[in-house]
Protein backbone atom coordinates (compact mmCIF):
# COMPACT_ATOMS: atom_id res chain seq x y z
CA UNK A 1 0.00 0.00 0.00
CA UNK A 2 1.52 3.70 -0.95
CA UNK A 3 1.71 6.44 1.69
CA UNK A 4 0.76 9.80 1.30
CA UNK A 5 2.72 11.90 -0.36
CA UNK A 6 5.27 14.40 1.96
CA UNK A 7 3.73 17.36 3.05
CA UNK A 8 0.00 16.42 2.26
CA UNK A 9 -2.52 15.37 4.14
CA UNK A 10 -5.65 13.18 4.78
CA UNK A 11 -8.97 14.39 6.52
CA UNK A 12 -10.48 12.00 8.74
CA UNK A 13 -13.97 12.68 9.97
CA UNK A 14 -14.07 11.97 13.92
CA UNK A 15 -13.37 10.84 15.93
CA UNK A 16 -9.63 11.05 14.69
CA UNK A 17 -7.57 7.82 14.28
CA UNK A 18 -4.19 7.26 15.96
CA UNK A 19 -1.65 10.07 14.82
CA UNK A 20 -4.00 11.56 12.23
CA UNK A 21 -4.05 15.44 12.90
CA UNK A 22 -5.86 16.54 10.76
CA UNK A 23 -10.27 16.30 10.89
CA UNK A 24 -12.39 16.78 7.65
CA UNK A 25 -15.21 17.88 10.59
CA UNK A 26 -12.57 21.19 11.69
CA UNK A 27 -11.84 21.71 8.36
CA UNK A 28 -15.75 22.12 7.60
CA UNK A 29 -15.81 23.99 10.66
CA UNK A 30 -13.35 26.68 9.76
CA UNK A 31 -15.06 26.57 6.17
CA UNK A 32 -18.03 27.68 7.60
CA UNK A 33 -16.84 31.10 9.91
CA UNK A 34 -14.54 32.24 6.50
CA UNK A 35 -17.95 31.88 4.30
CA UNK A 36 -20.31 33.36 6.91
CA UNK A 37 -18.04 36.42 7.93
CA UNK A 38 -17.15 37.40 4.32
CA UNK A 39 -20.55 37.13 3.23
CA UNK A 40 -21.58 39.29 6.57
CA UNK A 41 -19.19 41.80 4.91
CA UNK A 42 -21.22 41.83 1.34
CA UNK A 43 -18.16 39.56 -0.12
CA UNK A 44 -18.96 37.18 -2.94
CA UNK A 45 -17.32 33.65 -3.75
CA UNK A 46 -15.69 33.26 -6.78
CA UNK A 47 -13.28 30.26 -7.83
CA UNK A 48 -10.72 29.33 -10.38
CA UNK A 49 -8.89 26.07 -11.99
CA UNK A 50 -6.19 24.75 -9.48
CA UNK A 51 -4.01 24.59 -13.25
CA UNK A 52 -3.03 27.63 -14.59
CA UNK A 53 -0.24 28.87 -17.55
CA UNK A 54 3.08 29.00 -15.63
CA UNK A 55 4.12 32.88 -17.31
CA UNK A 56 1.12 33.55 -14.91
CA UNK A 57 3.64 33.46 -12.05
CA UNK A 58 6.72 33.93 -13.72
CA UNK A 59 5.78 37.21 -15.01
CA UNK A 60 4.89 38.31 -11.96
CA UNK A 61 7.75 37.28 -10.06
CA UNK A 62 10.36 36.37 -11.99
CA UNK A 63 12.13 32.66 -12.94
CA UNK A 64 13.12 31.76 -9.02
CA UNK A 65 9.59 31.13 -8.13
CA UNK A 66 9.68 28.32 -10.17
CA UNK A 67 11.74 26.07 -7.91
CA UNK A 68 8.96 26.73 -5.43
CA UNK A 69 6.26 25.57 -8.07
CA UNK A 70 4.42 22.00 -9.06
CA UNK A 71 4.87 22.45 -12.47
CA UNK A 72 5.06 20.28 -16.05
CA UNK A 73 4.48 20.12 -19.24
CA UNK A 74 1.24 19.21 -19.54
CA UNK A 75 0.32 16.91 -22.64
CA UNK A 76 -0.26 19.98 -25.32
CA UNK A 77 3.27 20.75 -24.43
CA UNK A 78 1.62 23.38 -22.56
CA UNK A 79 4.09 24.66 -19.34
CA UNK A 80 2.16 24.62 -16.64
CA UNK A 81 1.76 24.72 -12.80
CA UNK A 82 -0.62 23.59 -9.76
CA UNK A 83 -1.67 27.20 -8.63
CA UNK A 84 0.91 28.62 -5.27
CA UNK A 85 -1.31 31.35 -4.82
CA UNK A 86 -4.72 33.01 -5.39
CA UNK A 87 -4.25 36.51 -6.29
CA UNK A 88 -2.79 35.93 -9.53
CA UNK A 89 -5.48 34.04 -10.62
CA UNK A 90 -8.61 36.28 -9.21
CA UNK A 91 -6.79 39.67 -10.94
CA UNK A 92 -6.53 37.35 -14.48
CA UNK A 93 -10.48 36.91 -13.91
CA UNK A 94 -10.71 40.63 -12.88
CA UNK A 95 -9.51 41.79 -16.22
CA UNK A 96 -11.25 39.26 -18.12
CA UNK A 97 -14.68 40.81 -16.71
CA UNK A 98 -14.50 43.86 -14.85
CA UNK A 99 -16.94 45.56 -16.68
CA UNK A 100 -19.32 43.03 -16.21
CA UNK A 101 -19.17 44.12 -12.36
CA UNK A 102 -20.64 47.30 -10.43
CA UNK A 103 -17.36 48.74 -8.30
CA UNK A 104 -16.04 47.86 -6.17
CA UNK A 105 -15.83 44.40 -6.63
CA UNK A 106 -15.48 42.28 -3.13
CA UNK A 107 -15.03 38.59 -3.67
CA UNK A 108 -14.12 35.68 -1.74
CA UNK A 109 -12.65 32.39 -2.41
CA UNK A 110 -11.53 29.16 -0.41
CA UNK A 111 -9.02 27.45 -2.98
CA UNK A 112 -6.58 24.37 -2.14
CA UNK A 113 -3.07 25.88 -3.04
CA UNK A 114 0.33 23.78 -3.94
CA UNK A 115 3.96 24.68 -3.04
CA UNK A 116 6.87 22.15 -3.76
CA UNK A 117 9.10 23.09 -0.45
CA UNK A 118 10.81 22.26 2.21
CA UNK A 119 8.20 21.35 5.10
CA UNK A 120 8.11 23.50 8.14
CA UNK A 121 6.15 23.80 11.26
CA UNK A 122 2.99 25.68 9.69
CA UNK A 123 3.79 25.03 6.30
CA UNK A 124 3.30 21.99 4.00
CA UNK A 125 2.95 21.43 0.20
CA UNK A 126 -0.56 21.96 0.02
CA UNK A 127 -3.29 24.11 1.92
CA UNK A 128 -6.48 25.56 2.10
CA UNK A 129 -6.64 28.90 2.15
CA UNK A 130 -9.32 32.10 2.44
CA UNK A 131 -8.52 34.88 0.03
CA UNK A 132 -10.29 38.06 0.53
CA UNK A 133 -10.07 41.06 -2.30
CA UNK A 134 -11.23 44.26 -3.17
CA UNK A 135 -11.16 46.07 -6.57
CA UNK A 136 -11.76 49.43 -7.41
CA UNK A 137 -11.17 51.59 -4.62
CA UNK A 138 -7.96 53.40 -4.17
CA UNK A 139 -9.60 55.10 -0.90
CA UNK A 140 -7.90 53.93 2.21
CA UNK A 141 -11.74 53.15 3.93
CA UNK A 142 -11.23 50.09 1.37
CA UNK A 143 -7.79 48.85 3.87
CA UNK A 144 -9.25 49.48 6.61
CA UNK A 145 -12.35 47.17 5.43
CA UNK A 146 -10.14 44.31 4.50
CA UNK A 147 -8.47 44.59 8.20
CA UNK A 148 -11.86 44.87 9.66
CA UNK A 149 -12.78 41.83 7.96
CA UNK A 150 -9.43 39.57 8.83
CA UNK A 151 -9.83 40.58 12.56
CA UNK A 152 -13.90 39.42 12.47
CA UNK A 153 -12.99 36.39 10.29
CA UNK A 154 -10.71 35.14 13.61
CA UNK A 155 -12.83 36.12 15.95
CA UNK A 156 -15.82 34.29 14.21
CA UNK A 157 -13.61 31.38 15.34
CA UNK A 158 -13.40 32.13 19.10
CA UNK A 159 -9.97 34.17 19.40
CA UNK A 160 -10.30 37.56 20.99
CA UNK A 161 -7.96 40.66 21.17
CA UNK A 162 -5.75 38.58 23.70
CA UNK A 163 -4.93 36.11 21.42
CA UNK A 164 -3.88 37.48 18.22
CA UNK A 165 -2.77 41.05 16.72
CA UNK A 166 -2.51 42.62 13.21
CA UNK A 167 1.03 44.82 12.65
CA UNK A 168 0.06 47.15 9.75
CA UNK A 169 2.65 48.31 7.69
CA UNK A 170 3.35 50.33 4.57
CA UNK A 171 5.33 50.35 1.81
CA UNK A 172 4.45 53.84 0.87
CA UNK A 173 6.54 54.16 4.18
CA UNK A 174 9.20 52.32 3.25
CA UNK A 175 9.86 53.69 -0.15
CA UNK A 176 9.81 57.45 1.28
CA UNK A 177 12.48 56.21 3.42
CA UNK A 178 14.31 54.61 1.13
CA UNK A 179 13.94 58.18 -1.36
CA UNK A 180 14.96 59.94 1.15
CA UNK A 181 18.68 58.31 1.54
CA UNK A 182 19.36 58.98 -2.12
CA UNK A 183 17.96 54.75 -2.47
CA UNK A 184 17.82 53.89 -6.27
CA UNK A 185 13.98 53.41 -7.27
CA UNK A 186 14.90 50.41 -9.44
CA UNK A 187 16.22 48.62 -6.29
CA UNK A 188 13.47 49.30 -3.84
CA UNK A 189 12.56 46.28 -4.73
CA UNK A 190 15.89 44.80 -3.45
CA UNK A 191 15.65 47.00 -0.39
CA UNK A 192 12.61 45.59 0.63
CA UNK A 193 13.39 42.07 0.44
CA UNK A 194 15.94 42.60 2.85
CA UNK A 195 13.95 44.61 5.18
CA UNK A 196 11.87 41.49 5.07
CA UNK A 197 14.38 39.07 6.32
CA UNK A 198 15.78 41.04 9.05
CA UNK A 199 14.13 38.74 11.84
CA UNK A 200 15.59 36.08 9.84
CA UNK A 201 19.43 36.74 8.90
CA UNK A 202 22.27 37.85 11.09
CA UNK A 203 22.30 41.98 11.61
CA UNK A 204 25.71 41.41 10.06
CA UNK A 205 24.57 39.98 6.85
CA UNK A 206 21.81 42.52 6.47
CA UNK A 207 24.13 45.50 7.49
CA UNK A 208 26.36 44.21 4.75
CA UNK A 209 23.35 44.11 2.02
CA UNK A 210 22.37 47.49 3.03
CA UNK A 211 25.29 48.81 2.26
CA UNK A 212 25.51 48.77 -1.30
CA UNK A 213 22.12 50.70 -1.37
CA UNK A 214 22.93 53.40 0.86
CA UNK A 215 21.18 52.79 3.63
CA UNK A 216 22.81 51.68 7.17
CA UNK A 217 21.14 48.97 9.24
CA UNK A 218 20.75 51.02 12.55
CA UNK A 219 18.48 53.91 10.63
CA UNK A 220 16.23 50.87 9.59
CA UNK A 221 16.43 49.27 12.97
CA UNK A 222 15.50 52.89 14.49
CA UNK A 223 12.36 53.56 11.81
CA UNK A 224 11.02 49.71 12.86
CA UNK A 225 11.25 50.50 16.50
CA UNK A 226 9.67 53.86 16.43
CA UNK A 227 6.86 52.75 14.50
CA UNK A 228 5.29 56.16 13.67
CA UNK A 229 2.15 55.92 12.41
CA UNK A 230 2.33 57.47 8.78
CA UNK A 231 -0.83 59.59 7.24
CA UNK A 232 -2.02 56.33 5.66
CA UNK A 233 -1.66 53.90 8.39
CA UNK A 234 -3.33 56.42 10.67
CA UNK A 235 -6.83 56.83 8.44
CA UNK A 236 -6.71 53.40 8.95
CA UNK A 237 -6.54 53.01 12.59
CA UNK A 238 -8.81 55.64 12.85
CA UNK A 239 -11.57 53.51 11.07
CA UNK A 240 -11.03 50.72 12.88
CA UNK A 241 -11.56 52.41 15.81
CA UNK A 242 -14.34 53.78 14.54
CA UNK A 243 -15.81 50.03 14.79
CA UNK A 244 -14.34 49.76 18.02
CA UNK A 245 -11.38 47.39 16.57
CA UNK A 246 -8.48 49.80 17.27
CA UNK A 247 -7.27 47.48 19.98
CA UNK A 248 -6.35 44.34 17.54
CA UNK A 249 -4.04 46.47 15.66
CA UNK A 250 -0.77 47.56 15.82
CA UNK A 251 1.85 49.57 13.74
CA UNK A 252 4.73 47.49 13.10
CA UNK A 253 7.63 48.71 10.29
CA UNK A 254 9.05 45.31 10.77
CA UNK A 255 6.54 43.88 8.40
CA UNK A 256 6.99 44.43 4.84
CA UNK A 257 6.16 41.36 3.01
CA UNK A 258 8.05 39.79 0.23
CA UNK A 259 6.39 39.65 -2.39
CA UNK A 260 7.01 42.25 -5.23
CA UNK A 261 3.66 43.10 -5.97
CA UNK A 262 2.75 45.03 -3.27
CA UNK A 263 2.48 48.71 -3.70
CA UNK A 264 0.51 50.25 0.02
CA UNK A 265 -0.15 49.32 3.11
CA UNK A 266 0.77 45.51 3.92
CA UNK A 267 -0.43 43.66 6.96
CA UNK A 268 0.13 40.52 8.76
CA UNK A 269 -1.78 38.81 11.84
CA UNK A 270 0.15 36.80 14.15
CA UNK A 271 -0.47 35.24 17.75
CA UNK A 272 0.20 37.33 20.36
CA UNK A 273 2.37 34.53 21.99
CA UNK A 274 4.66 34.14 19.47
CA UNK A 275 4.44 30.45 18.94
CA UNK A 276 3.00 30.05 15.49
CA UNK A 277 4.07 31.30 12.24
CA UNK A 278 1.58 34.55 10.38
CA UNK A 279 -2.25 33.65 10.63
CA UNK A 280 -3.09 35.66 7.75
CA UNK A 281 -0.30 38.48 5.73
CA UNK A 282 -1.83 40.64 2.58
CA UNK A 283 -2.11 44.38 1.83
CA UNK A 284 -2.60 46.40 -1.40
CA UNK A 285 -1.37 45.51 -4.89
CA UNK A 286 -2.84 48.47 -7.25
CA UNK A 287 -0.38 47.69 -10.20
CA UNK A 288 -1.24 43.50 -10.87
CA UNK A 289 -4.51 43.69 -12.96
CA UNK A 290 -2.90 46.09 -15.11
CA UNK A 291 0.66 43.59 -15.32
CA UNK A 292 -1.78 40.92 -15.44
CA UNK A 293 -3.81 42.07 -18.23
CA UNK A 294 -0.63 43.87 -20.30
CA UNK A 295 -2.24 46.97 -19.94
CA UNK A 296 -5.44 46.26 -20.91
CA UNK A 297 -7.12 46.77 -17.72
CA UNK A 298 -6.07 49.09 -14.84
CA UNK A 299 -7.89 48.75 -11.51
CA UNK A 300 -6.64 49.46 -8.02
CA UNK A 301 -6.89 45.77 -5.48
CA UNK A 302 -6.00 44.71 -2.03
CA UNK A 303 -6.23 41.91 0.10
CA UNK A 304 -5.61 39.22 2.62
CA UNK A 305 -5.06 35.61 2.77
CA UNK A 306 -5.19 32.90 5.25
CA UNK A 307 -4.45 29.63 5.64
CA UNK A 308 -5.81 27.19 7.27
CA UNK A 309 -2.68 24.98 8.65
CA UNK A 310 -1.31 27.50 11.33
CA UNK A 311 -5.43 28.52 12.26
CA UNK A 312 -6.05 25.05 13.12
CA UNK A 313 -3.30 24.68 15.24
CA UNK A 314 -3.92 27.36 17.21
CA UNK A 315 -7.66 26.95 17.54
CA UNK A 316 -6.13 23.17 19.32
CA UNK A 317 -3.77 25.19 21.42
CA UNK A 318 -6.65 27.69 22.70
CA UNK A 319 -8.81 24.92 22.94
CA UNK A 320 -11.40 26.66 20.73
CA UNK A 321 -12.20 23.82 18.46
CA UNK A 322 -15.76 22.68 18.92
CA UNK A 323 -17.13 18.63 19.61
CA UNK A 324 -18.38 17.15 16.74
CA UNK A 325 -20.48 14.74 17.79
CA UNK A 326 -24.05 14.63 17.65
CA UNK A 327 -24.15 15.09 13.75
CA UNK A 328 -27.07 12.79 13.50
CA UNK A 329 -30.39 13.91 14.65
CA UNK A 330 -32.28 10.65 14.87
CA UNK A 331 -31.72 6.80 14.10
CA UNK A 332 -34.56 4.60 13.22
CA UNK A 333 -34.18 1.33 15.20
CA UNK A 334 -35.75 -1.42 12.95
CA UNK A 335 -36.14 -4.23 15.62
CA UNK A 336 -39.37 -5.72 13.24
CA UNK A 337 -38.59 -6.76 9.81
CA UNK A 338 -41.86 -6.83 8.85
CA UNK A 339 -42.06 -2.95 9.56
CA UNK A 340 -38.66 -1.93 7.58
CA UNK A 341 -40.90 -0.81 4.58
CA UNK A 342 -42.64 1.52 6.50
CA UNK A 343 -39.61 2.44 8.95
CA UNK A 344 -37.63 3.80 5.30
CA UNK A 345 -40.63 5.83 4.65
CA UNK A 346 -40.11 7.26 8.16
CA UNK A 347 -36.52 8.03 7.39
CA UNK A 348 -36.74 9.10 3.93
CA UNK A 349 -39.69 11.71 5.81
CA UNK A 350 -36.66 12.83 7.78
CA UNK A 351 -34.68 13.65 5.75
CA UNK A 352 -36.46 15.62 2.96
CA UNK A 353 -37.72 18.38 6.35
CA UNK A 354 -33.75 18.52 6.33
CA UNK A 355 -33.13 16.48 9.45
CA UNK A 356 -30.11 13.50 9.67
CA UNK A 357 -31.14 10.69 10.05
CA UNK A 358 -29.68 7.34 9.83
CA UNK A 359 -30.42 3.46 10.27
CA UNK A 360 -29.09 -0.43 9.71
CA UNK A 361 -29.15 -1.12 5.97
CA UNK A 362 -29.22 -4.85 7.28
CA UNK A 363 -31.15 -6.92 9.52
CA UNK A 364 -29.33 -6.43 13.44
CA UNK A 365 -30.32 -6.92 16.97
CA UNK A 366 -32.02 -3.97 18.73
CA UNK A 367 -29.33 -3.51 21.53
CA UNK A 368 -26.63 -3.51 18.47
CA UNK A 369 -28.61 -0.55 16.57
CA UNK A 370 -28.87 1.30 19.61
CA UNK A 371 -25.25 1.20 20.59
CA UNK A 372 -24.26 2.52 16.89
CA UNK A 373 -27.17 5.40 17.31
CA UNK A 374 -24.99 6.78 20.37
CA UNK A 375 -21.38 6.13 18.12
CA UNK A 376 -23.61 8.27 16.18
CA UNK A 377 -24.00 11.07 18.45
CA UNK A 378 -27.77 10.73 17.76
CA UNK A 379 -29.92 12.95 19.23
CA UNK A 380 -33.09 10.34 19.11
CA UNK A 381 -34.29 6.87 18.50
CA UNK A 382 -37.38 6.72 16.55
CA UNK A 383 -38.97 2.61 16.83
CA UNK A 384 -42.44 2.03 14.58
CA UNK A 385 -44.56 -0.53 17.10
CA UNK A 386 -47.65 -2.51 16.05
CA UNK A 387 -50.16 -2.93 18.79
CA UNK A 388 -52.27 -5.62 19.20
CA UNK A 389 -55.21 -4.36 17.41
CA UNK A 390 -52.55 -3.84 13.89
CA UNK A 391 -52.01 -0.11 14.49
CA UNK A 392 -48.89 1.10 13.73
CA UNK A 393 -47.25 4.25 15.77
CA UNK A 394 -43.68 5.45 16.21
CA UNK A 395 -41.84 5.94 19.44
CA UNK A 396 -39.78 8.93 19.80
CA UNK A 397 -36.99 8.81 22.63
CA UNK A 398 -34.98 11.54 23.25
CA UNK A 399 -31.15 10.33 24.69
CA UNK A 400 -30.63 13.02 26.66
CA UNK A 401 -33.65 13.83 28.17
CA UNK A 402 -35.11 10.07 28.41
CA UNK A 403 -38.41 11.46 27.00
CA UNK A 404 -40.82 9.45 25.20
CA UNK A 405 -43.53 10.07 22.79
CA UNK A 406 -45.53 8.67 20.84
CA UNK A 407 -46.68 10.10 16.95
CA UNK A 408 -48.24 8.74 14.20
CA UNK A 409 -45.16 7.38 11.72
CA UNK A 410 -46.37 10.24 9.00
CA UNK A 411 -46.10 13.09 12.05
CA UNK A 412 -42.49 11.78 13.40
CA UNK A 413 -40.85 15.17 11.02
CA UNK A 414 -43.17 17.31 13.33
CA UNK A 415 -43.08 15.91 16.13
CA UNK A 416 -39.59 16.14 16.09
CA UNK A 417 -38.98 19.98 14.92
CA UNK A 418 -41.41 20.70 17.78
Amino acid sequence: MSDRLPGFRDFYPEPLPANEPWSCDLRQHIFGRWRETARRYGFREYDGPPLEPLELYTNKSGAEIVAQLFNFADKGDRAVSMRPEMTPTVARMVATAERAYKKPIKWFSLPQLFRYEKQQKGRLREHFQLNCDIFGESDAGADAEIVALLIDVLRALGLTHEDFVIRLSSRQAWQRFFAARGGDPARAYEFYQVVDKLERERPEVSAEKLAPLGVKLEEVQAFITASIPEPELQTVIDNLSARGLGGFVKVDYGVIRGLAYYTGIVFEAFDRKGEFRAIAGGGRYDQLVKQVSEGKADLPALGFGMGDVVLAELLKVRKLVPSFTGTVDAVVLIEDETLRAASLGVVQQLREAGRAADYSLTPAKGDKQFKRALELGATRTVRLERGADGTVVAKIKDLKTREEKWVAPGEVATAIAG
